[in-house]
C-alpha cells in the first residue's frame, strides 16, 4: 500500500545558515521540507551547498569544522539541530555519502549487519536483512564476497542496503549515480523510487537532474547557498530554464540558473 504523502513534513529545514571556520558562510537561509514517503531532489552545481545541507541534517558538520549559526532542523516535529550524529540516526535517519564509503575489507554480509548497529529491536533485524536482500538480489548472490571486489554499481547498492539496515524513516542520498554506467543509474533510480513507495522519505542530492526529477515529488535548486527555485519534480523537469541550466540544453550551454534568469530578464528589457 502506498503511503499518504504531502502532509506534515518528516524533515523540515527552516532558514538554515551554516559557516565553516570563522567566516565562510556556505548556506544562506535555506528552507525545505521532505514529506513522508516522498522523494525530494536537491539540485545544484559543485559548491552550491548541497553536501553541507546533508551534513547539517545528519549532524556531521562539526567533523568538517562547520556549524549552524541560524535556523533549525526538525525531524518528525522535534528539533535535531546540533545533535550528535548517533542520536540523530537513532531517531530514524540514515545517510549514503558520496563515494559509497563501504567497508572494503569486510564481506557484503558484514557490511549489511554493521548498518544495524544502532538498532535496539534486534528481533526484527533479521527481517530487515532479508528484505534488503530481496530488494538487492545481487547482494544476496554475493553476500559472502569481500565488498572491495564488487563493481561500482554493486558497491552503491551495498551502501544503500547498509543504510536501510538501520530501518530509517528518512534516507539521505548524496550523488548515488555518480560514476555509474547509464543502465546501473536507471537501476538505482528505480530502487530509490521503490524505497519511497515503502514509506521512507528520501532527500536526494544528484547532479544528474534528469534522473532525480524523473522520480522526485518535489525539487529544490540550490545556488551559492540559497534556494533559487522550487516546485514539483515534473514541473521543474519541464521548465525550459531548468533544462538549460542543469540538463545541458538551451542557449550557449549556460550552467547557472541565476545567470540564465538574469540574462533573459536583460534580453526582455532591451528587446
Amino acid at each position: 500500500m502506498t503511503p499518504e504523502t504531502g502532509g506534515t513534513p518528516l524533515l523540515a529545514v527552516k532558514n538554515l545558515e551554516v559557516v565553516y571556520g570563522s567566516s565562510i558562510r556556505v548556506l544562506r537561509g535555506v528552507s525545505l521540507d521532505v514529506p513522508l514517503g516522498e522523494v525530494v531532489a536537491l539540485l545544484g552545481a559543485n559548491g552550491a551547498g548541497k553536501t553541507t545541507l546533508l551534513r547539517a541534517v545528519s549532524g556531521l558538520l562539526s567533523v568538517h569544522s562547520g556549524r549552524i549559526v541560524h535556523g533549525t532542523v526538525q525531524l518528525d516535529g522535534s528539533s535535531i539541530t546540533g545533535l550528535a550524529t548517533p542520536n540523530i540516526v537513532r531517531r530514524g535517519l540514515a545517510q549514503v555519502m558520496e563515494g559509497r564509503r563501504i567497508f572494503a575489507e569486510l564481506t557484503v554480509d558484514e557490511n549489511l549487519r554493521a548498518g544495524a548497529f544502532t538498532r535496539r529491536d534486534r528481533a526484527n533485524v533479521k527481517d530487515t536483512y532479508q528484505h534488503v536482500l530481496d530488494m538487492f538480489p545481487v547482494l544476496a548472490e554475493r553476500h559472502r564476497d569481500v565488498a572491495g571486489y564488487l563493481s561500482g554499481g554493486e558497491q552503491q547498492m551495498l551502501a544503500m542496503g547498509r543504510a536501510l539496515m538501520a530501518s530509517p524513516r528518512l534516507l539521505l542520498l548524496d550523488e548515488p549515480s555518480l560514476g555509474l554506467a547509464p543502465l546501473i543509474q536507471q537501476q538505482i533510480r528505480d530502487i530509490v523510487a521503490a524505497i519511497a513507495a515503502e514509506g521512507v522519505s528520501v532527500l536526494l542530492v544528484e547532479q544528474n537532474a534528469m534522473l532525480a526529477l524523473s522520480i522526485a515529488h518535489r525539487g529544490y535548486v540550490l545556488e551559492h547557498g540559497q534556494v533559487v527555485r522550487e516546485g514539483p519534480g515534473q514541473e521543474l523537469l519541464g521548465d525550459e530554464e531548468i533544462r538549460a541550466a542543469y540538463l545541458g540544453m538551451g542557449e550557449h550551454g549556460r550552467r547557472s540558473f541565476k545567470d540564465l534568469k538574469t540574462y533573459r530578464r536583460r534580453r526582455r528589457w532591451t528587446a
